[in-house]
Order: structure tokens, then C-alpha cells, then sequence
């Protein structure tokens, strides 16, 4: 890998109001990002109705916008590294506004899936911006923003999902993509008047074999892992991508390893301190998006079922709303901790909260304030963990290479999710039971699916304190803002 260029005096470049400005625009574009995520789950329901396609089709609108991110994001942080993180932010936001202005002037499922994987793209937009924050904000102002920039990712879900729903009850279907146009846009506006490019790059050829070798194997992979329960765990197709899959990222791990300019340097990956935090990751992805995924099946399920609230999409949001105010208000105190004992300590931390939630859900989850308190619990367990993550990334890589680690990291937290998806899908078919004649999961279900959550969450906070201190890449370790050599001694939480 080429050396990155040397960071200069941040003095003129961050004062006056562009400074004050990036940290909010940038947040604002993740929180967006988040949003245009979930805004399609309340039309779900409808959309074969409103598009004449089948149920399976309407699918693919949540599906390629979860394949074309989880390819483009590790891809787009390597293309910032090497060309610029405002630059390819600036193209991966655009992509998602022209997504949008697609989805709002068609009905065509066809059309309407491709463009979905355009907004797929805006998915890198949390690893660059973190990336972009290392690189312009002082040691003392970097560990609050980098938490508040992770934690907007449960934020605009949380507020997505009420919003979008909303829209969906009192206007037009396309209104919302109109909304999230012209709020994309604005986004595009703001990154250019307020975002600094950074001049930290990573120069070389790009790896467009590695691209292209980890585009085929993600596809394979989380294709299987998100359609397993509507093909057949079983059926040949499941079992080639499962097969191709596994060929594939071989394939593209032994390229890696021998690419003179890797598009992942895997001999990075290999570190304790980088492997065990993207393990962490995964395990952390999988525990959070049960809470969102059950939560909202949980409470609009038909009271006949004996546990069902029956509540409206509408009121489902509301019920997550408390979550997402939580994330925002306690991402000052992960980063605080962060700095006090260690971001591992916080991500151990934030995956036993995790568990704790759950363990609350399972205890009562038929009562409604006991079911938002502990999606509130779980939501604030995720905000300490996904603020951590960053952070030890940040402390183990080269400056050079933080956007393609952090988005390496963000890719593992989406396999993590879709894996989710899949094992909760899979637990309550296997536990349904009749609700006025028709078929509907089983509390016990419900519970089950909380309890793998939370044992996940549990060995995430295992892996996590197996992760060596917080040394930087250049054999330092930071405390309390003080940098010091390793052999100095043991730090505080390390």
C-alpha cells in the first residue's frame, strides 16, 4: 500500500463557519441515509397492489438496496482513500437523490428495484464521514462527533419509520420519494458548501479484480442468506449461492494477499485489534436489528392472538421513536467513556446493555411501556457499541486507510443484520400459531427471538474485551487526550 500523505495544520482550514457546519451536515446525511433505508418498510403491505407486482417482486425493493450497499460500501471507502472522501460522498449522496427522483416518478417494479440499488450506494456515507472527521477535527472535539456520526444510523431508522408511515396513510406513495429527493439534494448542497475535502489520500491503482471478486461473493452470500427462507434452506439454488459464495471469496482472499495495492488489506484485517473488532461487528449488527424487526411485528400483531396490541404502523413507529431520541442523547457519554476507559470497554459495555434489553423483552413483552422500555434499553446498549466500533478502527489503522476499514466494519455490521433477518424469519415460521383463522407467530416465538438476540449480544461483549488495548497503528496508546507509548505500561481499561 502507498503511504498516505502526511496530515497538515488543521488551523485555517477548520476555523470560521465551515468547521461549525461539519459535523451537523454530516450527521444529517447519515440520519438521511437511515431514513431513505426504512422508508419503504410501510409500503411493504401495499405495494403489490399499487404496482401489480407479486409479493416476492415488492420484495427486492428492501433487498437490492441491502445487496448494492453492502458491495458499493467497503468499494466507495477505498475509492475515498485513493480519490478523495468528498468526492466519492459527494457521488454516493447524489446517487441516492437520483434514486429517489426515479422511485417517485414510476410505478414500474422493474424500474423501482434498480433504482433502490442506486440509493443502495448512500450506505458509505457513515465510513467516509467518519473518515473525513478523523482527518478535520481536533483529538478533543473527534471521539463526540465519530459517536454521533455512528448513531445515526438508529436515528434515522427511528425516525423514518413514522414518518415514511405517515406519509404513506395521507398522501400519495410517491410524495415520500419526492420528500426524500429534495431532502437528498439539499444534502448535496450542504456537503459542498460545508465539507472539507480532506487531503489525507492513499494513492495507487485501483483493485478492480478485488472489486469485482467481492461484489460477485456478497451478492452469492447475503442473496442466500436473505431469500433462504422464501426459496428453501435446501433448495439447489440456496445451496449453489451458499457454494459460490464460499468459492468466490476463497478466490478473492487469495487475490488479496498477493495484490501489490489490495482494495482490502487483509494483512490489516489479520490484527487482533482490527479482525476482532469486525467479529464484534457482525455479532453487534445481529443483536441490534432483532430489536427493530420483532418490535415492530410484536405489537401489530391482531389482539386475538392473546399477546398482539394490534397497533397501526403509525403507533409502531411512535413505539420506536423513544429508541432513536435515546441514541442521540447518549452518544456525548460513549464518547466520554471512550476516552475515560477504552473503546473496547465501551463496546462490551453497549453489547451487555444490549443483552440486558432483552432480557427484559423476554421477562414482558405484552405490556406496552415494558415492551418500549426495553426496545429503549436495547437501542441504548446499540448506541455505546456502534459508537465504539469507529473508534477502535480509527486506532488501529493507518490514517490512510480509514475509510475502507470503516467500511469494511459497516459491511460486517450488514451481514450481521441480514443474518438476523434471516434467523428471526426462520424462528417464527417454525412457531405460529391462528389468530381468527389466520397464521401468525406465537409469543414463544417472539421470546425465542429475543433470547438469541441477547445471547449474541453477549458474545459480542466477550469479543470485545478479548481485544487488545487501545494502541494506534503507530505503536502509541491514547489516554485522556495524553499519547504514550506501549511499553509504558498498562493503560486505564486496556
Amino acid at each position: 500500500m502507498a503511504s498516505p500523505a502526511p496530515i497538515p495544520a488543521r488551523t485555517g482550514r477548520t476555523a470560521g463557519l465551515r468547521a461549525r457546519l461539519t459535523v451537523p451536515v454530516l450527521a444529517y446525511c447519515g440520519i438521511l441515509m437511515a431514513v431513505m433505508q426504512t422508508v419503504v418498510v410501510p409500503l411493504l403491505p401495499d405495494l403489490p397492489r399499487l404496482t401489480g407486482a407479486s409479493a416476492g417482486a415488492v420484495s427486492w425493493m428492501v433487498t437490492a438496496a441491502l445487496l448494492s450497499g453492502a458491495v458499493l460500501t467497503p468499494v466507495l471507502g477505498r475509492a475515498g482513500d485513493m480519490y478523495g472522501k468528498r468526492r466519492v460522498l459527494l457521488v454516493s449522496f447524489s446517487l441516492m437523490a437520483v434514486g429517489s427522483v426515479i422511485c417517485a416518478l414510476t410505478s414500474d417494479i422493474g424500474v423501482l428495484i434498480a433504482a433502490r440499488t442506486l440509493q443502495g450506494a448512500a450506505s458509505s456515507v457513515v465510513p467516509l464521514s467518519i473518515s473525513i472527521l478523523r482527518d478535520e477535527l481536533p483529538p478533543e472535539r473527534r471521539g463526540s462527533a465519530v459517536a454521533l456520526m455512528s448513531s445515526t444510523v438508529g436515528i434515522g431508522a427511528a425516525l423514518g419509520l413514522p414518518a415514511a408511515a405517515v406519509v404513506v396513510q395521507y398522501a400519495n406513495w410517491h410524495v415520500m420519494f419526492w420528500v426524500t429527493a429534495a431532502l437528498g439534494a439539499t444534502g448535496v448542497a450542504l456537503i459542498r458548501r460545508a465539507v472539507p475535502e480532506s487531503p489525507v489520500r492513499a494513492p495507487g491503482r485501483f483493485d478492480v479484480t478485488g472489486a469485482l471478486g467481492l461484489a460477485a461473493g456478497l451478492i452469492s452470500l447475503l442473496l442466500a442468506v436473505s431469500q433462504g427462507g422464501q426459496w428453501g434452506w435446501g433448495s439447489p439454488r440456496i445451496v449453489g449461492l451458499f457454494l459460490t459464495a464460499v468459492l468466490v471469496l476463497g478466490l478473492w482472499w487469495w487475490h488479496q494477499l498477493r495484490a501489490e495495492q489490495p482494495l482490502v488489506d487483509l494483512r490489516l484485517v489479520s490484527r487482533p485489534r482490527v479482525g476482532l473488532s469486525h467479529v464484534a461487528a457482525l455479532l453487534t449488527g445481529f443483536a441490534f436489528y432483532a430489536n427493530s424487526l420483532v418490535t415492530a411485528q410484536l405489537v401489530q400483531a391482531p389482539e386475538a392472538s392473546g399477546y398482539g396490541l394490534g397497533l397501526s404502523i403509525v403507533q409502531t413507529g411512535l413505539c420506536l421513536l423513544p429508541g432513536g431520541i435515546t441514541m442521540l442523547l447518549f452518544s456525548p457519554l460513549s464518547a466520554r467513556i471512550s476516552e475515560a476507559r477504552g473503546p473496547r470497554i465501551t463496546l462490551a459495555l453497549g453489547a451487555a446493555v444490549i443483552a440486558a434489553g432483552y432480557a427484559l423483552r423476554v421477562v414482558d413483552s405484552r405490556d406496552l411501556w415494558m415492551i418500549m422500555v426495553g426496545a429503549t434499553v436495547v437501542a441504548t446498549g446499540t448506541t455505546l457499541a456502534y459508537s465504539a466500533l469507529p473508534s477502535l478502527i480509527l486506532r488501529a489503522v493507518p490514517p490512510g486507510q480509514t475509510a475502507a476499514a470503516n467500511g469494511f466494519n459497516v459491511l460486517m455490521r450488514t451481514i450481521g443484520q441480514a443474518t438476523s433477518s434471516a434467523a428471526v424469519a426462520a424462528v417464527l415460521v417454525h412457531h405460529t400459531g391462528l389468530a381468527d383463522g389466520v397464521p401468525v407467530p406465537t409469543l414463544h416465538g417472539y421470546l425465542l427471538a429475543f433470547g438469541i438476540a441477547g445471547a449474541v449480544a453477549l458474545a459480542a461483549c466477550a469479543v470485545a474485551l478479548t481485544i487488545p488495548g487501545d494502541a494506534g497503528p503507530d505503536g502509541t496508546r491514547s489516554v485522556r487526550g495524553r499519547t504514550r507509548s506501549v511499553g509504558e505500561g498498562a493503560l486505564e481499561g486496556a
